[in-house]
Order: structure tokens, then C-alpha cells, then sequence
């Protein structure tokens, strides 16, 4: 705890200061936050298929595997494309697991 005078002035003062260097450190923050977001680099979704969901053969079915952004290398040749909402809804009700290299969920907006 801070050894803070009882001169109510003072700690008036004080309160005045505290709410300017406040205000400097959010500014400074938004600063730092928007340069670091300029520095992120942007993915740019391929022309294809926005989205493909990935197959398994089991016992000669088809097995959904995995949602992947259209351009993902690992999504293989037993793929087919989807919609957005599509894919946010097999990733958000788990019924399909989103690729650990391309991480559709990020791209959709999904918490991971």
C-alpha cells in the first residue's frame, strides 16, 4: 500500500496525475497494438474453395477427417469443398477436427 497523504489537495493532485499516465499508457498500448497487428502477416484465401473437408477410407466408406483452409497441402486428394458456415459448424459441434498445420478455426473465428 502507498504511504499517501491525508491532505485531500494532494491526493487530488495525485488522482490528476494517475488518470494522465493512465491515459498515456492506453495510448501507448493502442500504439504498440496496432503496430504489432500491421506486423502479422495476413493470409490470403486461396481462388479455389474457401474450405475442404478431408476423408478416410474405413471399410471402404468415406469417414469425414478434418476441415482444411482450400490451399492446405495435407488435405490430400480425398477432399471435398464447403461452405464457411459449414465449416464453422463441423469445427464448433466437433464432429470433425480442424488441421494442426493450416488451423481453420483461427481463420473462422473459432476459439480454440
Amino acid at each position: 500500500m502507498l504511504d499517501l497523504p491525508d491532505d485531500l489537495g494532494q491526493l487530488r493532485t495525485l488522482e490528476r496525475l494517475a488518470l494522465i499516465i493512465l491515459r498515456d499508457i492506453r495510448l501507448r498500448i493502442d500504439e504498440v497494438e496496432k503496430r504489432q497487428a500491421a506486423m502479422r502477416p495476413v493470409r490470403v484465401l486461396p481462388d479455389g474453395p474457401g474450405w475442404v473437408v478431408s476423408y478416410l477410407r474405413e471399410r471402404g466408406h468415406r469417414v469425414p477427417d478434418a476441415v482444411h483452409i482450400g490451399d492446405c497441402s495435407l488435405a490430400g486428394p480425398n477432399k471435398a469443398a464447403i461452405g464457411r458456415e459449414e465449416a464453422r459448424r463441423a469445427l464448433a459441434e466437433g464432429t470433425v477436427r480442424g488441421c494442426d498445420i493450416c488451423r481453420p478455426e483461427t481463420e473462422l473465428g473459432i476459439p480454440g
